[in-house]
């Protein structure tokens, strides 16, 4: 065998040697860092769960017409994508048009709070529930303020503006 052959042979079983025990580990770009470095116990220590990441509750949202401008449009539906931190998308399709925002949950005194509602019904009765606040704007200009209270997690009722004046009612629920 020729010399160089048998110094390859040995550089290959050396690597082989050394990387026996080795295995790899993927990283996922979803944890930070941290949660990827080794973590080293001692015996009888309880393991350590890495944190769940927060998966958004998706809450539908239908909209009821109770004008003459909304009658044009028709029911519509909205999503808000809640992530159970008091903060949430929100996003309706109002006459071609995507409407993206936001929503969240105020506390009751809410400065402000039931603008919309007196003006959808005509006063400022509220359902119970934990009430909130969602805004959305298109790329054409157009808007819409609500107010809701759930009564639960997933149900519950509300009033919505748009700025061409149309006002509806809304229905929460899956």
């Amino acid at each position: 065998m020729k010399l160089e052959t048998l110094r390859i042979r040995a550089a290959a079983a050396c690597v082989a040697a050394t990387l026996g025990g080795c295995y790899v580990v993927p990283i996922d770009p979803a944890y930070p860092l941290a949660a990827q470095q080794p973590v080293v116990r001692q015996a009888g220590a309880p393991a350590l769960a890495l944190p769940v990441q927060p998966i958004p509750a998706a809450l539908y949202v239908r909209l009821y017409p109770l004008n003459e401008t909304a009658g044009k449009m028709g029911p519509l539906n909205a999503t808000l994508s809640d992530w159970v931190t008091g903060h949430a998308t929100f996003a309706v399709n109002h006459a071609g048009e995507q409407l993206q925002g936001e929503a969240s949950r105020v506390p009751p005194g809410y400065p402000g709070f039931g603008r919309v509602h007196r003006e959808v019904y005509g006063d400022g009765r509220m359902p119970t529930g934990q009430r909130g606040i969602a805004s959305a704007t298109g790329s054409r200009g157009t808007y819409v303020n609500c107010e809701y209270a759930l009564a639960d997690t997933n149900r519950g009722t509300g009033a919505c503006i748009f700025s061409n004046g149309a006002t509806y009612q809304a229905h929460f629920g899956s």
